[in-house]
């Protein structure tokens, strides 16, 4: 396929104006000396092109999106029509009186994601989910400041998301990392090995990133606030366990949604993104600024500024509304059935692994919630065949290669989420697919490790590209 530069054919698509600006406001050494050497295309020649590019791309429409801890799972395209009423186009910084609507569905949303998560307080403001992170360590720190306790340490399990410590440290803590037992839950010796007055928090995933829930999840609580540290829960994986139980009753202090995971916003690409924080009742006054409030005795909705001890604004305006709308609408759409969308994603990931595991290593042979991770170890060790070859040779069977070598803690792995979204013919067809590479590995190891055959790109240097990447087009 060519690149727009060789399709240029000197025809211009459009000309803003006939008449001539004056630039001589511009500083003369700003100013080009020569024309810049964009391509000249007709606008029907610019659309067949992108829409060109578009279909060498791989997308959940297109087929299966499997990506272990990324939960790429089909969002209803009704929260879009809905995101983009006229009625919602509002400016942030319109007068309370006029954006009572928007108010009142943000305040709407923080009391259903209150409800499902147990908390007391949440802020909708952060805008990933690793922002939501960051947000809450600045409260679990300022926590602390303000007790005048200057606890520095964050323990983290080995088998967290990379997120986690980066969030911890950049709020000024020291990582503490603790391995997982031998059923890849967390060592709760180990956990009380390294517990002392200095320690702020733990930050945990439950079900963690094996997809395998830590039953001794309400010890460890108890362990934590014995010590006078806090529990902080990343909501990476919350879509597993929604309806059935919460962080407040496992014992969390804070906990942050991905709403593009658990709640049906679009997912990938860099954004937009949301990522609410919750909070019990004692960290409430940490939250950042402004929170959405209701006014019972005027029946309005407002912006509270007079937050006691808040860390501040973490995203200008209120977070990504957009983003909001279209979880308010998942929220109202699925109801009590939102616990449904977590039976489904559980019941699907069991029946791949149970499906596959005597295919490929299963490191953690335990029951899963709504992801497990297998191994290629025994293909590489047998044929040379790797994971990444597997993941690879995936793409020849319309399907998105899962999460590979993530978690660390398992060499080779293959970390698998198939969602509520997908039924049980798309399901069987990975299956197959990945039970006829498996074969392949082992009778045929050369057809694999020169996959994918059928996609655009075929094989590249992943090397040469990450260390001298080609971003400039040249003639």
């Amino acid at each position: 396929m060519k690149i727009i530069f060789e399709k240029s054919n000197g025809i211009d698509g459009i000309n803003l104006t006939d008449e001539k600006i004056d630039i001589n406001f511009i500083p003369q050494s700003f100013l080009r000396e020569e024309k810049i050497g964009l391509p000249q295309l007709s606008e029907l020649e610019v659309m067949r092109h992108y829409k060109e590019l578009s279909d060498q791309n791989f997308c959940i429409e297109e087929g299966f999106y499997p990506l272990g801890s990324c939960t790429m799972k089909y969002n209803p395209k009704v929260n879009e029509l809905l995101a983009s009423l006229d009625d919602f186009n509002i400016h942030p910084l319109s007068e309370e009186d006029l954006a009572q609507g928007a108010l009142k569905l943000m305040y709407n949303l923080q009391n259903a994601l209150l409800e499902v998560t147990g908390m007391d307080a949440i802020t909708l403001q952060p805008s990933a989910g690793a922002h939501g992170e960051m947000t809450g360590m600045m409260i679990i720190k300022k926590y602390f400041d303000t007790l005048g306790e200057n606890r520095k340490k964050v323990i983290i399990p080995d088998s967290a998301h990379g997120t986690n410590p980066a969030s911890a440290k950049m709020c000024g803590f020291d990582i503490v990392e603790i391995k997982s037992n031998e059923k890849g839950q967390v060592d709760i010796e180990a956990l009380k090995a390294v517990l002392d007055n200095d320690v702020a928090a733990i930050m945990m995933t439950n079900p963690n990133t094996l997809g395998i829930f830590e039953e001794q999840v309400e010890e460890i609580s108890k362990i934590m606030h014995d010590n006078g540290s806090l529990l902080y829960y990343d909501g990476a994986n919350f879509n597993a366990i929604m309806g059935y139980t919460n962080p407040k009753l496992m014992g969390f202090d804070v906990v942050h949604l991905n709403l593009h995971k658990t709640f049906a916003t679009p997912h990938g690409g860099g954004g937009p993104g949301a990522g609410p924080v919750g909070v019990v009742e004692k960290l409430k006054d940490y939250l950042p600024t402004p929170t959405i409030e209701y006014d019972k005795q005027t029946d309005t909705y407002y912006r509270n500024y007079n937050i006691k001890h808040s860390i501040g604004s973490v995203k200008d305006f209120y977070g990504n509304f957009s983003v909001l709308v279209k979880a308010y609408a998942y929220i109202l759409m699925m109801g009590k059935n939102l616990k449904h969308a977590s039976e489904n994603a559980v019941l699907n990931a069991n029946y791949l692994k149970e499906k596959l595991k005597g295919h490929y290593d299963l490191p953690y042979d335990e029951p899963c919630m709504h992801e497990f991770v297998l191994s290629g170890e025994k293909q590489k060790h047998e044929s040379g065949v790797s994971t990444l070859n597997i993941a690879k040779a995936l793409m020849d069977g319309n399907t998105h290669p899962p999460t590979v070598y993530f978690p660390l803690i398992v060499h080779e792995a293959i970390m698998i989420e198939p969602t509520e979204s997908e039924q049980k013919e798309r399901m069987d067809e990975f299956v197959d697919t990945m039970i006829q590479i498996a074969k392949d590995a082992k009778e045929n190891p050369e057809k694999v490790l020169n996959a994918p055959h059928t996609t655009p790109v075929k094989k590249i240097d992943e090397v040469t590209a990450a260390r001298h990447p080609d971003l400039k087009y040249t003639n």
